[in-house]
């Protein structure tokens, strides 16, 4: 979305003339920024200022809700499944193109454990953020309303698996707030909950450097929450979490945020990957060897130009994180360069010195590593807030998360579930199933 919307800029005066066009494929017609989603997940935040939609923002390209099986690069040609192919039973349908760029990101990378397909949920979309709140507050409803203490203390008790960002971040508001909301349960008390974050390594938050990972983890013990390290989840059939040190957790929320993997699209297109499944790119975002197509994102691995070189000759280079960080700035320059080939100019190299990292612990707390300064509390929290509001698109999102964040601060919190949004239907199915409000009742 970035980059098409560099490209709207930069490429006014051919798409006037009609002599390009920018086609955008994607699943959904928005485009989700995933660092607000823990604030959506609490409320902070209403879940449509956290998507923007591509529509509205791209009126100069052709958007194509659709999803990407295969591209053909040597014809040039994309196969794209669309909801009226599905519909209309022709199948898909394809796309021609001059120049290909592949930005489709990273989707969650779940291990085979057992029982986790069945019971675990992510975090990386908007729906993902929004039942998780749905859900959270609707089992303290059934623990409150429950007189069997198995199931009581299974729906007080919920997993994370997974220290970074968006595990510690998803932990933190959503515990914020249930706390919060417990005040409104005349049976059930904050220390009543179990919030447990299961992390394989030795630290969390790896971005913010060692000593703030380890402030957060002492910030997290301070609110009761059971931070295990070097730990990992074995098995969650019926409803158990087992974990490698031992312990089991009989629990109804379980959410997987433990990495994320390359797009499968990616295995479909025959451009060269590296070991990890990412395209190999140059520093001028091109794919290595391969002309006309581009990359940027998750789904490339662009040399870092900024990251000392190799200690010994032969040795791969340094890659840029696979982070918004770097995909947003390299948008431009892919934006750019692409701009400059469909004219002729030359192309230019991403280099982009990492400036470092912030992250949300819950309301007024969090931690952050920047310029080498190193912040938490009150100010680290602030400064999340002001780094991502200034990096949402569009001044409309921007004045719209605002004014909420400003009435947020007014007001109390939202606690309310809206479960039934995920199945909107189930009141009349059931209404018409049954007999249910009929008319002589």
């Amino acid at each position: 979305m970035y980059t098409a919307l560099r490209l709207q800029r930069k490429l006014k005066q051919e798409l006037r003339q009609g002599t390009v066009e920018v086609v955008v494929v994607d699943p959904d017609p928005y485009m989700t920024y995933q660092p607000f989603l823990p604030e959506a997940a609490a409320g902070s935040i209403s879940p449509r200022h956290v998507v923007v939609p591509l529509r509205r923002v791209l009126p100069q390209c052709r958007v194509l809700i659709g999803e990407v099986t295969a591209i053909d690069h040597d014809e040039r040609r994309a196969t794209v499944t669309t909801l009226a192919a599905e519909k209309e039973g022709d199948g898909a349908i394809e796309v021609a193109y001059d120049e290909l760029v592949l930005a489709p990101g990273s989707v969650s990378r779940a291990l085979p454990v057992p029982g986790l397909a069945d019971v675990g949920t992510g975090f990386k979309t908007v729906e993902e953020a929004i039942g998780l709140r749905n859900h959270v507050l609707g089992q303290l409803d059934i623990a409150s309303s429950t007189r069997d203490p198995a199931l009581r203390d299974a729906a007080l008790t919920f997993v994370f698996v997974g220290g970074g960002y968006a595990g510690v971040e998803a932990l933190a508001e959503l515990e914020d707030m249930a706390r919060y909301a417990v005040r409104y349960y005349h049976n059930i008390q904050p220390e009543d909950m179990k919030w447990i974050l299961v992390e394989a390594t030795n630290r969390i938050l790896p971005e913010v450097g060692p000593e703030m990972g380890g402030y957060a983890v002492r910030e997290l013990r301070a609110r009761n929450i059971d931070v295990r390290m070097e730990t990992r989840l074995t098995s969650c059939e019926k409803h158990v979490a087992h974990l490698s040190d031992g312990s089991r957790f009989p629990t109804r929320t379980l959410v997987w945020t433990a990495g994320v993997k390359p797009h499968p699209v990616l295995a479909a297109t025959k451009l060269p990957l590296n070991a990890h499944g990412r395209l190999i790119c140059t520093p001028a975002l091109q794919v290595d060897g391969v002309e006309h197509a581009w990359a940027a994102g998750d789904a490339a691995a662009v040399p870092d130009l900024t990251a000392e070189p190799p200690a010994k000759p032969g040795e791969p280079p340094v890659l840029c994180a696979p982070n918004a960080q770097h995909a947003v700035r390299q948008s431009k320059v892919l934006a750019e360069n692409i701009a400059a080939a469909v004219r002729g100019g030359p192309v230019v190299d991403y280099a982009h010195k990492y400036v470092g990292s912030v992250a949300s612990l819950g309301l007024h707390k969090g931690v952050a590593h920047i310029y080498g300064r190193k912040l938490k509390g009150y100010p680290a929290w602030f400064m999340h807030r002001a780094y991502h509001l200034s990096r949402v698109p569009t001044f409309n999102r921007k004045a719209r998360v605002l004014a909420e964040w400003t009435l947020a601060g007014l007001f109390k919190r939202e606690i309310v579930s809206l479960g039934s949004l995920e199945n909107p239907r189930a009141e009349f199915e059931l209404a018409a199933g049954t007999g249910r409000h009929n008319e002589a009742s």
